[in-house]
This record gives structure tokens, C-alpha cells and sequence, in this order.
């Protein structure tokens, strides 16, 4: 059995090679919920449904959001009306948005109807939420990035990353509600049953770090360090989507694999880091994770599923799950006995 830490579009294509080399049943992804909003009336919860598309072979593989073939008339309309369309919500992906705040208003759970909106789309990956209980990413711009805001002035995270561009400089990122937050049902099962328990190349600070600010979940976490793996987003020093780098720097952190090991070191003996990066390794090691260096862009679902192969320890080409004890577990253990 394998869990998974998932932020949005780098966690969904990990999954989407995983799937290739594991039987789908036997996964299980915890997923960011704080970067859920209510617009137009409608609970949108970005990160669960990127995955959810992603697995479904439904994605937009040009946005890494939303679905393919989308319409937009429903955005046109609203346009017309002078509303607010800088969030993007596609005719069919509407859809989505209107069960999942039906069924909340008819007092379902978040957990129950992510599993509904799953299985409509034949998933058999099982999706949890973090939590069913509203926690926020709240950003403190450092200038107000150009928004006729103060300095200091603080946004939603979709209107950072969205209408903002993710371009400005942020000074502080804080979960609004987490300190008061649950574990959503499953969760705290899911990683104390785990044979592996892997985080994913989401965006450690404002994809991963509100999973580890619901109470609870990180301590699980540390329960299983030996038996966990983190995958860096971080590739020569950049990422490859989304503010990461960028975040880590404005933040007080290395930009590097290196300072994703430092902010991971608690949590997972192991650090799967790009060949690019294969000059860190050393440095990995030398801040107390074992260090497993392959390739991690995924460009494709086959590469994504090699990615997989490499993080469980399989062989390249074995399908199986019972492939013996892995690279990367056997890793984490020698981590573990040296720490």
C-alpha cells in the first residue's frame, strides 16, 4: 500500500505514472485542500480536481489545470455581466464545481464526495482530502506587488497565484484554521498503513506545508521517516512549474535540493532528486537523507511511471508490486539507522 502527499499538477502526473506500475487499488493520495475557494457560490477545490482529471486522462496537458476540449460560455456570459473571471472555470469543469457544493449544502463531507466525484471518473486511486474542516493559504505580499495594495497586505492563495500571477514577492505564507483543522477521514489511517509513504514533487511550502499544518499529520509523518521518500520539485535550482523557487528564496530557504532536504529531513529518510542535480547528492546526504538521484521531469506518463518505479524500488520495467525490497526503502532505512 502506498500514500502519497499531494499538492496539484506535480503530484498528478507522479500519480499518473504510478498507476502504470502499481494496481491503482493500492494507492492512496492525501491531498492539499487549502488552496479550496468559494466563488460564484460554488466550492472549488483546484488541487483534487487537477489530480482527479490528470488520472482520469482528462487534464488539459497544456494548463495542467482544468479539463481538456473545455467551452468557456458560461465564463463569456459572466464577462458580459461585468463578474469576475479572472478564475477561469470551464463549461464542463462546472460540472464538478456544482455537485461538490450541492452535495455539501446537503450535508455530505468532503471526503464522501471527492470519493463520488472519483468514482465517476472511474478512478480507483483513492483521494482524500487533508481535511473537511476550511483552512486557508493566506500570502503576505512583500510590496504589494504592484496591486495598490500596502505592503504587508495579505491575499488568498488563488489570488496570488492566479490573478496575481504568482509574480509578486511574498513575505510570509500562513494556513489560516489549521491550528484548529482534523485530519480528514482516512488520512492518519493511510500513512499509519502505508508500506511506503512518498511526497510527492509538490510545492513544499504552499502544496505540502498545509498537509503538515493540519495537527497530526506530520506527526504521523515522523512515525514513518524510515519508510518515507520526498521527490524534489526543485530541478537545477528552479521549478519547473509554479512559484517554488521563487517562494523558497523570498521565504529564508536554499532554492536547491539541498534546501528541500533541509525542510523534509524530519520527516523522510530519502530525497529523489534529478540527474541534474546529481553534483548535490553529498550535500544531500550530508544534512541526514539518503539521496537517490534519477530522472524527475516528467515529460511524459511513461517517464512519470519510471519516475514511480525508481521511488518503490522497482525494476524499470516491472509492473508488479511485489517487486522485493527497494532502492529507495532500503535507502530510507540506512537513512534512518545512521540519523
Amino acid at each position: 500500500m502506498i500514500t502519497v502527499l499531494a499538492g496539484g499538477v506535480g503530484a498528478a502526473r507522479l500519480l499518473r505514472g504510478m498507476v502504470r506500475a502499481v494496481p491503482a487499488s493500492e494507492i492512496t493520495a492525501i491531498v492539499n485542500t487549502a488552496d479550496d475557494v468559494i466563488l460564484h457560490g460554488l466550492h472549488i477545490s483546484p488541487d483534487l480536481d487537477t489530480v482527479t482529471y490528470t488520472l482520469a486522462e482528462a487534464g488539459n496537458p497544456e494548463t495542467g489545470w482544468g479539463l481538456t476540449g473545455e467551452t468557456w460560455q458560461a465564463m463569456d456570459a459572466l464577462d458580459r455581466f461585468g463578474g469576475p473571471t479572472w478564475f477561469r472555470l470551464g463549461d464542463r469543469d462546472l460540472g464538478t464545481h456544482l455537485h461538490r457544493t450541492g452535495r455539501l449544502a446537503e450535508g455530505a463531507g468532503l471526503a464522501t464526495v471527492t470519493a463520488e466525484i472519483a468514482a465517476a471518473w472511474g478512478l480507483e486511486v483513492t483521494l482524500l482530502p487533508m481535511t473537511e474542516d476550511p483552512v486557508a493559504t493566506m500570502v503576505t505580499l512583500a510590496d504589494g506587488g504592484g496591486t495598490g495594495r500596502e505592503a504587508g497586505g495579505e491575499v488568498g492563495f488563488q489570488e496570488y497565484f492566479v490573478r496575481l500571477g504568482h509574480s509578486v514577492a511574498v513575505d510570509s505564507v500562513r494556513f489560516d484554521g489549521a491550528e484548529n483543522s482534523r485530519p480528514g477521514p482516512g488520512v492518519l489511517d493511510a500513512l499509519a498503513g502505508a508500506d511506503v509513504v512518498v511526497i510527492a514533487p509538490s510545492n513544499p511550502i504552499v502544496s505540502i506545508g498545509p498537509l503538515l499544518a493540519v495537527p497530526g499529520i506530520a506527526d504521523a509523518l515522523r512515525t514513518r521517516r524510515a519508510d518515507t521518500v520526498a521527490v524534489s520539485p526543485i530541478v537545477a535550482g528552479a521549478a519547473l512549474k509554479g512559484p517554488a523557487d521563487r517562494l523558497m528564496r523570498e521565504l529564508g530557504h536554499e532554492a536547491s535540493v539541498v534546501g528541500v532536504a533541509r525542510l523534509y529531513r524530519d520527516l523522510a529518510a530519502t530525497l529523489v532528486v534529478d540527474t541534474a542535480d546529481a553534483g548535490l547528492a553529498d550535500a544531500v546526504e550530508a544534512e541526514g537523507m539518503a539521496c537517490v538521484v534519477t530522472d524527475t521531469i516528467m515529460s511524459s506518463p511513461d517517464v512519470a511511471a519510471g519516475l514511480a518505479r525508481r521511488i518503490l524500488g522497482m525494476p524499470a520495467e516491472d509492473l508488479t508490486p511485489d517487486a522485493g525490497v527497494t532502492p529507495a526503502a532500503g535507502a530510507s532505512r540506512n537513512a534512518e539507522a545512521r540519523r
